[in-house]
């Protein structure tokens, strides 16, 4: 595959064993700091695989983003979204408004609520049951993905229940899929400095692992391009990968590049935050050699790339873009480059331009919905 390619000795040796097999850790780290020339071999490797195992449908999701509260007593130096109680900007939505912002979802055809927002001090589990009541007794057939473990876990806390009665309570209630946020970066080391009042890296596999055990599936995300390594980059995968070998419990897995520029850290002086184009695309294209057919769908996030670059890691190995999201606060207070909200047309348009099938999915990869 490799004869005619300027590629070196050590890149080609490890490219070719990822055609029939998951690359180890220390290949990873290897890849990720690859340069010049052995670039392109590692993106048409990740592409060839991508092919291979999931074909060349690109899924995304018709959904909206209920986030129906910006308020937050945990203030991560990232996040330009969360508010303090008493801000005059800070919003908590009544159930009316969050019936009026799903019924205008539906009214565009979406298979999906995602319901997120900020870490209330009071909200207990009955809270958010009522918020899954709420849209599942109007619309049973939409799938609710929401709640970051984070909020279970505070939630939890506050009604003084296990974080196992807590998952059924809220799958009783209607919670179909679980984001994979709050993870951010597996290490403590990182976590230390963005995000020290969220749960830590085993607190989170223990949720992630208990809402799968309970039957609660749901995505990995990764959030990169701050204070962590590349080495910690990889580390995240390989325990999203470990994670997923025992419960299999993840439907897909998402890198999101970190959008510094209204976050606290970039304002209080933190430099060289940002993750370069090229660091973008290795990420994508490690991921699915790392991940291979164990999470067959790596999705790019066009609210945190823009579109033309969104399309680009299209052919790094990735084949999902996520939703049309009906409005996304959090990224849209990072700055999201090409607004918050897609047509099923603009997205089809990117998917068809590089030759391949544009399918709306669900929350689970579950249904599919072919695209005239």
């Amino acid at each position: 595959m490799f004869d005619r390619l300027p590629i070196s000795s050590k890149t080609e040796k490890i490219l070719t064993k990822s055609l029939d097999e998951q690359i180890t850790v220390g290949e990873a780290n290897y890849l990720m700091n690859i340069k010049g020339a052995d670039l392109y071999p590692l993106l048409a490797t990740a592409d060839y695989l991508r092919q291979k195992i999931v074909g060349d449908n690109v899924t995304f999701i018709n959904n909206c983003n209920i986030n129906f509260t910006n308020i937050c007593t945990v203030r991560c130096g990232f996040c330009a979204f969360g508010k303090d109680a008493d801000n005059p900007d800070a919003y908590i939505l009544d159930d009316e408004a969050i019936l009026k912002k799903a019924q205008s979802a539906i009214k565009k055809g979406a298979h999906e609520f995602c319901v997120m927002g900020g870490v209330l001090p009071d909200a207990d589990i009955e809270y958010y049951e009522h918020l899954m009541h709420l849209l599942k007794d109007e619309y049973p057939n939409v799938m609710i993905h929401g709640f970051s473990p984070t909020m279970i876990a505070d939630a939890c806390k506050v009604s003084g229940i296990s974080i196992a009665e807590g998952c059924e309570r809220l799958k009783d209630a209607g919670l179909d899929t679980l984001p994979g946020t709050a993870a951010e970066i597996l290490t403590d080391r990182s976590r230390a400095l963005i995000c020290p009042e969220k749960v830590s890296v085993d607190e989170w596999i223990n949720i992630i692992k208990t809402a799968h055990e309970v039957g609660i599936p749901g995505s990995a995300t990764i959030m990169y391009g701050h204070v962590e390594t590349l080495e910690e980059r990889v580390e995240h995968i390989d325990i999203i990968r470990r994670i997923q070998e025992e419960t299999h419990g993840f439907t897909e897995f998402i890198p999101m590049t970190f959008m510094h520029e209204y976050s606290p850290i970039f304002l209080e002086g933190q430099s060289n935050l940002g993750a370069s184009g090229t660091q973008d695309l290795k990420l994508y294209a490690v991921s699915r050699l790392m991940l291979r057919d164990l999470i067959p769908n790596i999705q790019v996030s066009w609210v945190k790339m823009g579109y033309r670059f969104a399309q680009v890691a299209l052919t790094a190995g990735t084949n999902d873009l996520g939703g049309t999201l009906g409005g996304d606060e959090l990224s849209e207070a990072s700055g999201a480059p090409d607004g918050v909200e897609a047509s099923i047309d603009t997205l089809s348009r990117m998917v068809k331009d590089l030759g391949r099938n544009p399918i709306e999915r669900n929350s689970k990869y579950s249904e599919f919905y072919p695209i005239e």
